[in-house]
């Protein structure tokens, strides 16, 4: 190869990746105007951000039926939410979860396979596919929309996917929020220990933030217990993605499902950065900007996601994935009740 075919090929790659720059700029830029807006709104209201952003996308779908934006939506919900979800690794490192000690890693790992093992066979039971099973009880197991997202990212491709990603996403974000307000009252009323109470809180509320705003409402050391807790579910997002892949590519997935890689390449970015945090070869600054740029990831992907959201599909939805998810929260509250009681 001369000198020629060099600069031909290369000046190629570079018109290819110009003209694909061009074509997701407008889907892109406003899935980011979304996000900002539903972040803003969540710091002024209260408001969870990931549902504030769904409602958001779901105002704006048209951008996602016709016009320029349509590249960049797919692109936002597919490859901006696997650099959001490797970006999570960055939340968490093993000495955190070492220095919770044996008996919350028990805990953690038995309710996390549990309530997804419940969720798939619940599912099942009322006609859905395994997949949707898997989604929502990873999500109410592990870490809320984010676990849902990142799942959903693992799963082969079929014609619900997307739709059953959105419902557990505004699921679980509802969920998550009376969660938050309703489980530090159930707290006080059946009298938890400080200690205890951030157990139980950590293990049960989906979401992230609403852990920290329902532990850090009871007491500080609730509240960096509760913390900690979550965090370890949160690492658990891990293999479980990795058990999805393998699984799906051993059963042969969905019918007409396409078949996914052996190993994604967000999680191994995701495992990769988990490992380099935990050396502390990442400086604080950096570690703090990637959870960040993670958050916004995640948002924007949401966002994208409502934007292909019809109110009349939802309103279709019907009872019994509703039913569902409230099955898998109660569920898995009741099963950290009983297991802070054997154990402590």
């Amino acid at each position: 190869m001369n000198a020629r075919t060099v600069t031909i090929t290369l000046s190629s790659h570079g018109a290819s990746w110009l003209t694909m720059g061009r074509a997701v700029a407008p889907g892109l830029l406003a899935s980011a105007v979304l996000a900002t807006a539903a972040a803003f709104l969540s710091q002024h209201y209260g408001a969870p951000v990931m549902l504030l952003a769904l409602l958001l996308g779901m105002a704006l779908n048209f951008l996602s039926s016709e016009g320029a934006c349509i590249p960049g939506i797919e692109f936002t919900v597919r490859t901006v939410l696997r650099c959001g979800v490797a970006l999570l690794g960055l939340r968490i490192t093993l000495t955190q979860i070492a220095a919770l000690g044996w008996q919350p890693v028990g805990l953690v790992l038995l309710s996390v396979a549990l309530t997804i093992g419940s969720g798939i066979v619940a599912a099942r039971a009322l006609g859905f596919r395994t997949g949707f099973g898997l989604l929502s009880g990873g999500a109410t197991a592990i870490c809320g929309a984010s676990a849902a997202l990142a799942i959903a990212a693992a799963l082969p491709n079929h014609p619900q996917k997307e739709r059953a990603t959105l419902f557990t996403v505004i699921g679980v974000s509802a969920l998550s929020s009376l969660a938050m307000i309703a489980y530090p009252m159930l707290v006080h009323a059946i009298g938890l220990d400080a200690r205890q109470a951030g157990v139980f809180l950590g293990a049960t509320i989906h979401d992230v933030a609403q852990v920290v705003g329902a532990g850090y409402s009871i007491s500080p050391e609730t509240g960096d217990v509760a913390t900690f807790v979550k965090l370890l579910r949160v690492a658990m997002l891990m293999p479980v993605i990795a058990i999805t892949v393998m699984s799906y590519r051993h059963t042969g997935g969905e019918p007409g499902a396409k078949q996914p890689p052996p190993l994604p390449g967000f999680v191994i970015a995701f495992v990769g950065l988990v490992l380099l945090h935990s050396c502390n070869v990442i400086p604080n600054n950096l570690v703090a900007l990637g959870s960040d740029v993670s958050q916004g990831c995640l948002i924007a992907a949401v966002a994208a996601l409502g934007t292909k959201t019809r109110l009349r599909e939802l309103a279709n939805i019907g009872f019994r994935p509703v039913a569902l998810m409230i099955g898998e929260t109660v569920f898995l509250m009741l099963l950290v009740l009983m297991l802070l009681h054997i154990k402590y």
